[in-house]
Formats: C-alpha cells, sequence, structure tokens
C-alpha cells in the first residue's frame, strides 16, 4: 500500500508541475506576468544565442516524440512500473519546457508589428482562443489519463488499468488535430512578431507537422483501415480543406491521447 500512496503522490506532483509549467508557457509566449518571456532585449551575439534556442527546442522536440513512441514505452516499462510511466513522460515534458523558459535567448529584431488597438485586441483574443483550444480539448480525450493522474489512482484502488476508449468526439470530425490547431493559434496570434518568436513560432510549426505524422503512422499500424478511412474523411489542420461526410460514429482514437 505505502508503493501505491508513493506512486499517487508522485504522479499528483508531477501533475501539478505540469499545470504551473502550461500557465507559464502562456505567459512566456504571450510576453506578461513572469520574468522570463519570449522576447526582451538581447543579452548575447545572435548566432549563439540561436544555437542556444535551437537546442532548447530540439530538447523538449526529442524527448516529447520519443518517449510517446510505442516502441520507447515497451522498453520503459521494463524499468518504470505501468502507473507512473504516463506521469513520468509528463514530468520529463514540463522539466524540458522549464529549462527551455531559464534558458532561452532572446534574438531581437521585429518583424511586424500591429498598431491599431482594435486590430491588436483581435489577435490577443485568437492566442486566448488558442490555449484555451489546448486545455478543453485535453477534456475531450480525457485530461486525467492525458496527464496519468488516471493511472495512478486505479494503482492506489488496485484496479487494473484500461485504456480510453478510441472515439472521435466533436471537434476530431471537424479536424484530425485541434489540439495541435490551439497550439499553432496561441504561436502565431502576435500582435508584435519579433525574429525570437518568429523563430520559435517556425520552430514549433515544424515540430508539430513531423509530429503528426510520426503519430499518424502509429495510429495507422494500430488501427488499419479505419484509421486511413478517418484520414480520408477529416482534415489534418484547417478545417474543411479535404473533408467528406461526417460519419455517424467513429471508433479511432483522437490525436493526442498516445
Amino acid at each position: 500500500m505505502a508503493t501505491r500512496i508513493a506512486f499517487f503522490l508522485y504522479g499528483c506532483a508531477a501533475y501539478v508541475l505540469f499545470l504551473g509549467t502550461f500557465l507559464y508557457a502562456i505567459a512566456f509566449v504571450g510576453g506578461f506576468a513572469v520574468p522570463r518571456q519570449i522576447d526582451g532585449p538581447p543579452v548575447d551575439a545572435f548566432l549563439p544565442s540561436l544555437a542556444i534556442d535551437a537546442l532548447l527546442l530540439g530538447i523538449f522536440a526529442v524527448q516529447h516524440s520519443v518517449m510517446a513512441r510505442p516502441w520507447f514505452k515497451r522498453w520503459w516499462t521494463q524499468r518504470v512500473p505501468w502507473a507512473i510511466e504516463r506521469s513520468t513522460y509528463v514530468l520529463c515534458a514540463s522539466l524540458a519546457l522549464d529549462l527551455l523558459y531559464w534558458q532561452w535567448r532572446p534574438l531581437g529584431g521585429t518583424v511586424w508589428s500591429v498598431d491599431a488597438p482594435a486590430l491588436r485586441a483581435a489577435i490577443y483574443a485568437v492566442f486566448a482562443a488558442g490555449w484555451l483550444q489546448v486545455l478543453v480539448m485535453t477534456f475531450y480525450i480525457d485530461h486525467f489519463d492525458l496527464f496519468g493522474l488516471r493511472q495512478v489512482w486505479l494503482h492506489l484502488r488496485g484496479r487494473q488499468y484500461e485504456r480510453v476508449a478510441f472515439v472521435t468526439p466533436a471537434p476530431y470530425r471537424v479536424v484530425r488535430h485541434p489540439l495541435y490547431l490551439g497550439f499553432l493559434m496561441a504561436f502565431w496570434a502576435a500582435p508584435t512578431m519579433t525574429v525570437t518568436h518568429l523563430v520559435f513560432a517556425l520552430a514549433t510549426t515544424a515540430y508539430i507537422l513531423i509530429a503528426i505524422q510520426f503519430e499518424e503512422h502509429d495510429l495507422t499500424h494500430e488501427h488499419g483501415a479505419s484509421y486511413l478511412a478517418y484520414r480520408r474523411r477529416v482534415p489534418m489542420l484547417i478545417p474543411g480543406l479535404g473533408a467528406g461526410p461526417e460519419p455517424a460514429s467513429d471508433t479511432t482514437r483522437p490525436q493526442g491521447a498516445r
């Protein structure tokens, strides 16, 4: 029982760290309320700063993608108990982002700046809507399973873990990756786009597009023809682009649920 309690507390701690990291990300990208932000005066030469930023983004991308792959999880769960596998993934992802916040180097320079108050407000509204969409989508695909709390709770109660049912709720019938779409909205909706922010937005967009290919490869391998049919019916990121007739129901697991 002591081990179960320890695992549960570990999972809760990893979740609390995630919440803090997620909220910090909003302020970091938006440029408000936190000491370390995406923009600011350059403190080092451009190329060394760019190299550090690229390394920080690469660390997160590798961690986030490699630890989510089925082959890694099969190897990892031989060393880490299944009950805390997801919590450990969440913990590592949060730490990778926290490292990025800590060591991020602003590059300076302005690509565009919107001065009209109404237009700036509209852009900030898109920024806020993107982050809200990210959070809401996690609940559509079982927020507590996604961040490891369901696993440690079931283990605490001595119950066998069962994977969440493979379904495509309403937003996943509009685009296959609404969670990633929310991130793109949040990263690109900047009334003042600096060189630093542009590098961040371009790098994260490239990562998202690559990550989608890995995820869809795994989903196709797992679900076969049913996922291929889902891909043909529903566009990847842009609503209405290549969409076919919406199915009455579907049993394909949506993106983001691993």
